[in-house]
């Protein structure tokens, strides 16, 4: 039986994805979904999305917008809505209007996550959909001038009934609404509803959904990874649409408050949730406060990552083969590349004698070539050359001689390797030898 290439490439998907299964079950990921998306046409696929990470035990707070129903509901009662700060002004007739919005399009997500159609991706999954006054709000007040007045912002939410319902497996639906202790209700900006319930939950993940496929720069480059201080960078020179502004700057927030990671994914592509979850180059933007790709020294648990990367290159001949054990007990000579946990690049450093050490086993996930990670491994080995006091370093290789010229080493003869290198010289490989003065 010939088994289908899209089905070879379902299961290899799956397989690969299996480490992002098991490090996301049990983690708390606050979502903010702006009104917009849950007008879009891919709304249900998101729906669908969002079951199936709920029921891989993945914690879901889901905070929605409502701006364009809102100003639907205004339009439709002749009521002109100011704005002052990308804050909208509440006055009392607006209020009507918000709550009327915010509650339909809330009953349109709870309606969508209950739904269980046999014959569709929803059946049998069974959700639980919580909604509460969660979120206690205050008064904006007075700003530059202009009273805001049902406008308001969060001043604290219930983190023990949040997580007492998350640890009962139903998945939190917020609005972007609060409300005070004398009663009040107040218009919240479901960004802030989402930075703060994210803060508050010490949440392991904000998921922004945005129009784009993540954040572009000015250059109209999508950048997949930003540091805190280059996501701080591009928002000061932002000159972008509200939807994108909002959720880059949201991202920030929860980061720089101690979020570990926070991305950014679009509300139109099918799949997009997905993919940048559950695969490791993603497809939207990431901002992170910790180190999302490192150069370190490997240590034993790096092993099997190190075989899954050098054993294609050993099959072409272009490594000399290493069994594990000996990659175990030379595991101390390897320097690594490690993005997501899983390890891109290698390397290796072998001291030979008192001037000289040889470079070995230098290898890159295919995913991750030309990307300059052999050239940062490189650095890191030549680093710990020089804490040896090696005055050399040298290289043999069969089919990369030019990118090693590249990184300034030079050609030499057998006769240069150190005696016991010489000794050992396989001459049925015929590798070229080069040499790097450091």
């Amino acid at each position: 039986m010939t088994v289908s290439t899209d089905s070879q490439e379902l299961v290899k998907w799956f397989r690969h994805s299996s480490p992002y299964i098991n490090a996301h079950r049990g983690k708390t990921f606050v979502m903010m979904l702006p009104g917009a998306g849950i007008e879009d046409p891919n709304f249900a696929n998101i729906i669908h999305d969002i079951a199936l990470l709920n029921s891989l035990g993945v914690k879901l707070v889901l905070v929605h917008g409502a701006r364009p129903q809102i100003d639907r509901r205004l339009a439709a009662g002749n009521i002109t809505s100011n704005f002052h700060n990308a804050l909208r002004v509440t006055d009392q007739d607006s209020l009507a209007c918000v709550t009327q919005a915010v509650g339909e399009t809330r009953f349109a997500i709870e309606a969508a996550l209950s739904t269980g159609l046999p014959n569709s991706p929803m059946h049998g999954a069974h959700i639980q959909v919580v909604g509460g006054n969660f979120v206690t709000a205050k008064p904006w007040g007075v700003v530059d001038g202009v009273d805001l007045q049902h406008t308001g912002k969060v001043r604290r939410v219930d983190t023990q009934a949040l997580e007492s319902a998350l640890d009962a497996n139903a998945i939190v639906v917020l609005s972007p609404l609060g409300y005070s202790p004398t009663g009040e209700i107040f218009n919240v900006s479901f960004a802030d509803v989402a930075t703060q319930v994210a803060i508050a939950l010490k949440a392991d993940k904000l998921i922004a959904f945005t129009s784009d496929v993540g954040f572009t720069d000015s250059q109209g480059e999508l950048k997949r990874q930003l540091s805190l201080q280059e996501c701080e960078q591009q928002l000061a020179q932002l000159k972008a649409c509200h939807d994108t502004s909002q959720s880059l700057q949201a991202c920030f927030d929860v980061c720089q408050q101690g979020i570990p990671r926070a991305q950014m994914v679009s509300y139109v592509k099918d799949g997009a949730l997905l993919q940048e979850l559950f695969t490791r180059e993603g497809v939207g933007t990431l901002v992170h406060s910790d180190s999302y790709e490192s150069v370190r020294q490997a240590t034993i648990d790096d092993v099997g990552g190190i075989i899954e990367l050098i054993t294609p290159l050993e099959q072409q001949g272009a490594l000399v083969r290493r069994s594990r054990e000996l990659l175990e007990t030379e595991i101390d000579r390897f320097t690594v590349v490690e993005m997501d946990g899983a390890v891109i690049a290698c390397a290796a450093l072998y001291p030979f004698n008192e001037e000289m050490g040889e470079l070995a086993c230098v290898a890159t996930h295919p995913d991750y070539q030309g990307g300059g990670r052999a050239a940062l491994v490189l650095q890191a080995i030549e680093h710990r050359a020089d804490l040896m006091q090696l005055r050399k370093l040298f290289v043999l290789t069969t089919q990369t001689a030019h990118w090693f010229m590249e990184q300034g080493f030079e050609k030499a003869d057998i006769e240069s390797l150190p005696q016991e290198k010489q000794s050992l010289y396989n001459f049925q490989r015929n590798s070229k030898v080069f040499i790097k003065t450091l």
